[in-house]
Parts: C-alpha cells; sequence; structure tokens
C-alpha cells in the first residue's frame, strides 16, 4: 500500500512539470503591419485556451487557462474545475516556451491573475485568492474578498487586476480596488470600468472598453471624482474615446447578430466591433516613437487587433484609430481569438490567443449563430491556446532583465528605464524590499530638475513605504512638471490639517495664476478636502475656481467630488456673491445637495443586493444575463441599453415586456422621453436552452417588482403562450411593432 501510494505520489509530481516540442505554428493566414514581426511562442498542447497572463521577476510567462469554457455550444462542462494557472518557460534561450509547470489547478474558469507582493493574486469565481510562491509551488494561502465575481455571465465578471502606478489594483466590470498594505488587505470603492481588460499609461489614467466600444476611459486619475458619495460622475470617468468603432476585417466574419441590418456590409465584413475587449497602452519602449502609449484594442470576433493613437487636451482624453481600411494585425485564421495584451520585459507587445471558435458565452448566443457556426465547423476549434509575440524589424528586442537578482541600485536605476513594464515592476519591489536607507536616494530622484517618468515612480516608492512627507510634496508641487505636479496635489491629501492649510493656499493661489487647465483640475478636485476644517480660509480660492470653472463640467466634478462635507456650506459660500444658478457646477453641487437629503447614492457606494433580492431565482438571472448592459441598479448604460428604471415598457402590460425578454429588441427605443440608440440589438432569452418558462417568468417577474412604478408578475404558462408571438422578421422587436401590439383584448 504504501509503495502504491509513493508511485502515485511520483506520477503526480511528474505531470505537474513537463517539456514539450517547440510550437510550430503557420502564420502565413497573418497580415501585420510593416516594420514589424509576428512569432509564435507557446501553443497547443502547452497551454489551452488563456484567457489572462503575467510576467514573474525572471522574465517567466504565468497564464491562466479557461479550460471549462465553451467546449459545446451548450457551455456544457463549464462549472466543472478544469482551470489551470501554469508557469511556462524558455530552458533553452531561444525566445520559445518548451515547458511548462502547473502552479494550481481545479480552478473553475479563473480569469486574472496579477504576480504582486512576492506571490500570486488570482480570480476563481467567486473568490479573489492571493497564495506567496515558493519553490514554484503555492503556500499559504489567503482569501482576499470572497465576492469578488459572485455571480453573473462569464462575460461579464470582473477580470484585470491590475497594479497601477498609484499602488492600486484596478479590474474591470467592477468597482473596486484593491492592495496589500503593512500585510493587510484593502478594498475601496472606485469607478466601475469596461467589461474584459484594464490598462494604464504612464501618469497613471485608466483605460477599458466594451464589446461595441472599443475604448473607454477616464479624463482623471482614479478616484478623483468618486469621492462625494451624493454625486454620480459623468463628464470626468467612463468616457467614450473613439467615436470610431469602425472595424477592417480580412475576410467575412461570423458574429452573434450577423442577421441583423448595419451589422455585415455587402460583403459579410464586419462594419463596427461588437465583441472588443482586452486593451493595452504600450509602454514597452520597443516600438518606433510614434507607438509610445499607443492602445491596442483586440477584436476577437474578426480575428484582429486595433491601434488607436490617444490625444490628451488638459481636462480631456481623445483617441483615434492609426488607420483607416487596416488593421496592425489581422488574419483570416477563424481561431484567431485575441482576448489580452501585454507589455513583455523585452519590451515587445504579447498576445493572449485563446484560439477557440466559440468564444460568445452560450447564453447569449443567437440560433442564426449556432446554425451558421455549426456549418463552419467552429465549434470544434477547442483544446487550443497560443501566445504570440509582436517585435520591432528595426529596433532589437531588449533582454530580459532577471530582476529577482538586482541590487536595490540598480532597481532604483529602472525606475527610469524605458519600458514600462520594467519601471512598474522595480517600484513594486523597492516597496516590497522596505530599505529605509533607499528614502533619500529616492527623494533626491523626486526632485530633479530635470523632469523624467522616473519621478512619478519614485514618489509613489515613497508612498508604498510610508516615507512620504509634507514638505516634499509641497516642494514638488510648487516646482514640478505638471504631471508630477498632479500627482503631488492627490498625495497632499494625506496631509491635511489646520497646520498645513496655509501652505496648501499659497500653493493653490500660485497654481491658478499659471491658467494651466491640466493643473487646475487636480487643485480643483482638492480644494473642498483641505476646506473642511477651514472653510474661512480657502472659501476667496473656492469661489475663484467657482467662477473660473462654473461652465465646465468636468472641472465642476472635481469641485463637487472634494465637497462633500462641505455641500452646503459650499452653497452658502456661492449664494453670497449671487452665483450663476444656471450653471453647470451649481446645478451639478443642487443635485448633490438634493441627493445627501434623499439618501441617493453613488452607485459604486451601495451595498449588493440594495436593489435586489437575492433569494429570488429571477434577481440572479438577471444579474447573471442583464445586468451587464442595464446595470445592475437598472439605470442603464450609455451606448449599450436604456435605463429600466421607471420605463413605460417595464411598467404595464407586461406581456409587452416579456415579448421584449423573450424575443429581444433592436433600437432605436425611447424611454421616458429620450430617445436611445442602441449599438447592438438586445438578444432575447427564448432560445437559451438552459432557461425554462419557469426561469424566465421569474426574471420578468423581477424585473417589473424591481424597477417598475407599478409591480406586477406573469405566469409560467403565460411565457408559453407568448412564445408563439414574433416580429414581423423573426427576430428582435422593434418599438413601432411592439407598439402596434393591442394586449387589452
Amino acid at each position: 500500500m504504501i509503495r502504491n501510494y509513493f508511485i502515485l505520489l511520483l506520477i503526480l509530481f511528474v505531470s505537474c512539470k513537463k517539456d514539450y516540442p517547440e510550437t510550430d505554428v503557420d502564420l502565413t493566414d497573418y497580415i501585420l503591419q510593416d516594420g514589424f514581426k509576428l512569432k509564435p511562442i507557446a501553443s497547443e498542447p502547452l497551454l489551452i485556451a488563456p484567457v489572462a497572463m503575467d510576467f514573474d521577476n525572471r522574465g517567466r510567462i504565468w497564464v491562466a487557462e479557461m479550460n471549462g469554457y465553451m467546449n459545446t455550444m451548450e457551455g456544457k462542462g463549464e462549472e466543472l474545475p478544469l482551470g489551470t494557472i501554469k508557469i511556462l518557460e524558455d530552458r533553452d534561450g531561444d525566445g520559445v516556451m518548451d515547458h511548462a509547470k502547473k502552479f494550481l489547478d481545479s480552478l473553475r474558469l479563473p480569469r486574472a491573475i496579477a504576480l504582486v507582493y512576492g506571490g500570486l493574486l488570482y480570480a476563481d469565481p467567486p473568490n479573489l485568492w492571493y497564495v506567496e510562491i515558493q519553490n514554484d509551488r503555492p503556500i499559504n494561502r489567503i482569501l482576499v474578498d470572497s465576492m469578488y465575481a459572485p455571480d453573473g455571465n462569464p462575460e461579464h465578471q470582473p477580470n484585470g487586476l491590475m497594479m497601477n502606478v498609484d499602488n492600486w489594483i484596478y479590474n474591470a466590470k467592477s468597482h473596486f480596488r484593491y492592495r496589500q498594505k503593512n500585510g493587510k488587505w484593502l478594498k475601496e470603492p472606485t469607478t466601475f470600468r469596461g467589461q474584459w481588460g484594464i490598462t494604464h499609461d504612464n501618469f497613471g489614467r485608466l483605460y477599458y472598453n466594451d464589446n461595441s466600444r472599443q475604448l473607454l476611459g477616464d479624463y482623471v486619475l482614479p478616484n478623483r471624482t468618486t469621492r462625494n458619495k451624493f454625486l454620480k460622475p459623468a463628464h470626468s470617468v467612463h468616457k467614450l474615446l473613439t467615436e470610431d468603432q469602425r472595424v477592417y476585417p480580412l475576410h467575412a466574419s461570423l458574429v452573434n447578430r450577423g442577421y441583423a441590418e448595419g451589422i455585415l456590409d455587402k460583403d459579410s465584413l464586419l462594419v463596427d466591433v461588437t465583441a472588443a475587449c482586452g486593451p493595452l497602452v504600450y509602454r514597452g519602449g520597443m516600438f518606433p516613437l510614434e507607438y509610445d502609449q499607443n492602445v491596442f484594442v483586440c477584436v476577437p470576433e474578426a480575428n484582429l487587433v486595433k491601434r488607436n493613437i490617444l490625444e490628451l487636451h488638459g481636462d480631456s482624453t481623445s483617441a483615434y484609430q492609426a488607420w483607416q481600411g487596416k488593421e496592425f494585425l489581422a488574419s483570416t485564421d477563424e481561431g484567431f481569438r485575441p482576448v489580452s495584451l501585454s507589455n513583455g520585459p523585452d519590451g515587445s507587445l504579447y498576445i493572449v490567443d485563446m484560439h477557440r471558435g466559440v468564444i460568445g458565452h452560450h447564453a447569449y448566443l443567437s440560433p442564426y449563430f449556432k446554425k451558421k457556426a455549426k456549418e463552419k465547423s467552429l465549434d470544434t476549434i477547442i483544446n487550443r491556446g497560443r501566445i504570440l509575440k509582436v517585435e520591432s524589424e528595426n529596433i532589437s528586442i531588449a533582454t530580459p532583465v532577471n530582476l529577482e537578482t538586482t541590487t536595490d541600485e540598480q532597481l532604483l536605476e529602472f525606475l527610469n528605464h524605458s519600458n514600462g513594464w520594467v519601471r512598474n515592476r522595480a517600484q513594486q519591489l523597492l516597496i516590497d524590499r522596505n530599505k529605509k536607507g533607499l528614502v533619500n536616494s529616492l527623494v533626491n530622484l523626486v526632485k530633479e530638475k530635470e523632469p523624467s517618468i522616473s519621478q512619478i515612480h519614485a514618489l509613489y516608492t515613497l508612498e508604498g513605504m510610508d516615507a512620504l512627507d509634507f514638505d516634499l510634496l509641497l516642494q514638488v508641487a510648487k516646482n514640478g512638471e505638471e504631471q508630477l505636479v498632479a500627482h503631488a496635489i492627490v498625495l497632499l491629501e494625506s496631509f491635511v490639517n489646520s497646520n498645513n492649510t496655509a501652505d496648501f493656499l499659497e500653493l493653490g493661489n500660485g497654481i491658478i495664476k499659471e491658467k494651466s487647465l491640466f493643473k487646475d483640475m487636480y487643485l480643483a478636485s482638492s480644494l473642498g478636502i483641505w476646506a473642511h476644517g477651514s472653510k474661512e480660509l480657502l472659501a476667496p480660492l473656492l469661489v475663484e475656481y467657482s467662477i473660473l470653472y462654473k461652465g465646465n463640467p468636468i472641472i465642476s466634478e472635481a469641485l463637487v467630488s472634494g465637497a462633500e462635507t462641505i455641500l452646503e456650506d459650499y452653497k452658502v459660500i456661492l449664494d453670497q456673491i449671487d452665483f450663476d444658478r444656471s450653471s453647470v457646477l451649481y446645478e451639478m453641487l443642487m443635485e448633490s445637495i438634493q441627493n445627501k437629503a434623499d439618501a441617493i447614492l453613488n452607485p459604486i457606494y451601495v451595498s449588493k443586493g440594495l436593489k435586489e433580492d437575492p433569494r429570488t431565482k429571477g434577481a440572479k438571472i438577471f444579474r447573471q444575463i442583464c445586468a451587464a448592459c442595464h446595470g445592475i441598479n437598472g439605470e442603464g448604460n450609455e451606448g449599450l441599453a436604456p435605463p429600466l428604471v421607471h420605463s413605460e415598457y417595464v411598467s404595464k402590460p407586461i406581456e409587452r415586456l416579456a415579448l421584449i425578454i423573450l424575443n429581444g429588441l433592436k433600437g432605436p427605443i425611447h424611454v421616458n422621453g429620450n430617445r436611445y440608440e442602441m449599438n447592438q440589438a438586445m438578444p432575447g432569452l427564448k432560445n437559451n436552452e438552459t432557461l425554462s418558462d419557469k426561469d424566465i417568468a421569474d426574471v420578468i417577474t423581477y424585473v417589473s417588482n424591481a424597477f417598475a412604478d407599478n409591480p406586477q408578475w406573469i405566469s409560467e404558462e403565460s411565457v408559453g403562450e407568448l412564445r408563439k408571438i414574433e416580429s414581423q422578421d423573426g427576430n428582435e422587436f422593434t418599438e413601432a411593432e411592439l407598439l402596434e401590439l393591442d394586449f387589452e383584448n
């Protein structure tokens, strides 16, 4: 018995570590922009269904495999613990992975990983876990958040786990951020962002997207305009950066709503993105200069990767496509499904290719798509996966640095490295080492007269080490380059007290004279925080900024966001000077005061379940399928879906609501007197084989009870009868068709 047990252990140990023949993937069906080369560095059987990756300090690739996702068109086996996290290694030094080691297995759809604090943070829904790493094995597992991804469709659960410059870890499809401080995990509300994938620029602004909008972003640093719980910012965060959603595939695309008008052109080519994901700000420093901080976006439904160019405008950001009529990378390989992008330690751009024929979740698949996918055998493209690398042809890639063996002095130098990945990791390693003897060197780096990217990293290294002081930040805020000034203003809020207020006032009086829209935006966001205990002293400056920017909605949000504790006093101050009550700023302030009186909070501060009943099946289905577009509180999502709250389509008759939920709806549609364009048609539930008439009746009843002025209920028998009513073309209803139906007789 003992001998058999030993043999079993030996087999298990050997199975966890395996060498593979190097990948030999044919890339003749791939077209890459001139001046670059594409190289496959890992493929099946080395990895299967990868969705996320990260690099460790030795340059090895850690990858999360979502093996259980969409192995069949019906999603069978999705609930099974088939997922793994692997370590990929290039042992012969030729740049191609030839060795894989399982670090964790028996996971259910692992969706995000991050190598932080000397260990691994990973999402295994519903939990967020952290494990320390010892000899490539997990030890001391800690539950960080049992509600990281509590429910919902796999397409619409939190993901990302991206460490930003500010030492916080951000997510897509989530309104929480995380960090470890003094051995404890912190969790804070933040702006709800995107759907799949999140990235940041050198300054620390966040970018993300959703299926039908290829690039969204925040105009300001994280949490600048969300500190007032009674204000929901609409002008400074979650902004559409690219008006143009056009896509240029190489071949006819099979997409879920391909039958709908305007989705495909006359040649069956996809017109606009329908599954955009995985954005990345390129910060590798090894592409031509014009590619620096460009934003690349995955478009898996069209088998391509898109390039966008950012433009900064002081108080806002926009972006535009690099080319019309072509893409950075495109392929006719229908299995090519780029879902995530990464900057690498060598400065290359890495592409995570899930390489699966069907990547849309079964809950949303239309009969049209299922039929066409079967005909094309897309459902047979499973058990594959690849990682591709893009290099510049004219710039030799850098030799990755082994950060495991670097000295403290080398890490300080790396804060000014041309590669953003190296800078970020050096910052985190310095914080982890927490060598107090390095504080003076970091302070000197921050104070350097010649502006450099290293100064922001040095500033947040000091923040992570609890080594900042007021005098340093004040000096930087007065004399630094404008991006450094903005960060100093943010960090100065940790030193708000009456002894420092006069110095802050002097700083503000100096900045407003510079007439810098960028600096003013950050100074405005802090004024209310400082004025909390010193209203009389700061009132003149607050008034001056209010008058100057009363018509600017972005800076108005900044002003009101910082003023939660002085909202009523702020109004009194403005009323005393007969302030323009029709201005954007005054209306925003009054709305915030009214929300406070009515206890109406920004949804990010509302505990889950406030407007839903998690005990009902209908609420659960709503969260899984509907909330992704309509919002958990039914308030809608710009460009995706109109609000449900007080909507005439949610009120009587309930049969009309039922037909929308059963068959779907294509826009435009009018709700509460407002016209809403929908980038994509809303899919119906009647063809979802996993939902019974009882399930659909439950979700209809839940929507009515949660959002209608006069709640109603519907029986499963009625749902069965309503299945017989179809739109004129047999697809989604239009608004006109719904209004023609008479439910009274």
